[in-house]
Order: C-alpha cells, then structure tokens, then sequence
C-alpha cells in the first residue's frame, strides 16, 4: 500500500499527524475538521453561550477532535487558540440565554450533560445587556417561590445577583446573561 502524500503546509501537518496518532476526527480529514471549527468560532456565541463553552458543549471536543483542535488551531486560526484551550482546561467563562437554570457551583458530568441535564447557573452577578423587549426573569427559592423577579418592556441592561441559596433562575426574552466581573 503506498504511503500517503500529504499536501505542503499547515492542514498537511495535522493530516499527517492525525494518522500517526490514529485519531478518528469527524467524517473527513482532520485539518477539515479544524478548518471547519475555524470557520464556525467567530458566530458560534449567537445562542447565549461563550466560545469555549460551545466547543464542550456541542460536543467539539469529543474524543480525538479535542487533540486535532490542540494541534490545528493555532496552525490554521490561532486568534482562536485561546477558546480551544479554556475548553480543554474546563476554566472559561459560562454564559447564560434563554431558559430555566438550577442554581448549583457543581457542573454536571459529561454523562449526564449526554443526557440531557442542562447546565447548572453558579451563584454570582449577571448581566444582560443589548436592546430587550418584554425581558422577564426570575428567581426562585428550592421550594419553588418567587424571590425576586423582574420585567421591562425596554431596557439595555439589566443585572441580578444569584444567590447560593436560590433554587433556580428562569430568563425570557432577555438575550445573553454573562458574568460581572
């Protein structure tokens, strides 16, 4: 069988070293795969989650595709270098939209992440910002009732303090909630 050739350059670089390390990337060639995560970074945030956050949790770095992402990267975008690493390490910012959160610092496995299991929404400051409408949020107690809530007709920032003690925090119509640093 004769050897394969591998095209000059970077994407031959990850070609190349993705089958001498028997990695089984996505459906086509490795440095496909990376060129494809390049392209899908600079809009991957539009759903309320930040970029490294959407890398774990469209599941982008699942199995090999994580060490062809580590290696490809930085070859072929590395303005995006950073995002694929806070993914590897765990340690990235969490972003919040749309939706009804448990409030909980423990993250759930990936297991359970496969399952179904949203999420969980850490104690901390949030803040949504950009033009809202009919924005409603909330948050409850672990028993269910309201602790605090709000809704604005018209607002271009809103920010809500979650406590430890709260059950859960539920946001409608309020874009992105990301952390007060």
């Amino acid at each position: 069988m004769p050897e394969p050739v591998y095209p000059p350059g970077p994407e031959g670089e990850i070609d190349e070293l993705a089958d001498e390390k028997g990695w089984a990337v996505g459906s086509g060639s490795a440095s496909g795969f990376v060129r494809d995560i390049c392209e899908s970074l600079p809009v991957s945030a539009v759903d309320g989650a930040s970029r490294p956050q959407w890398l774990v949790e469209s599941g982008q770095m699942d199995g090999d595709n994580g060490e062809a992402l580590l290696v490809g990267v930085p070859k072929l975008c590395p303005e995006w270098a950073k995002a694929v690493k806070e993914a590897v390490s765990g340690s990235y910012e969490r972003w919040f939209g749309d939706g009804a959160y448990v409030v909980s610092s423990k993250m759930p496995s990936a297991e359970q992440l496969s399952e179904g299991e949203g999420l969980p929404i850490p104690p901390g400051t949030y803040r949504a910002s950009g033009r809202m409408e009919d924005c409603y949020w909330e948050r409850t107690s672990k028993g269910g009732g309201i602790l605090d809530n709000g809704f604005a007709t018209s607002a271009q920032s809103i920010t809500v303090t979650i406590r430890a003690s709260d059950g859960q925090f539920t946001a409608r119509g309020c874009g992105v909630w990301k952390p007060v640093r």
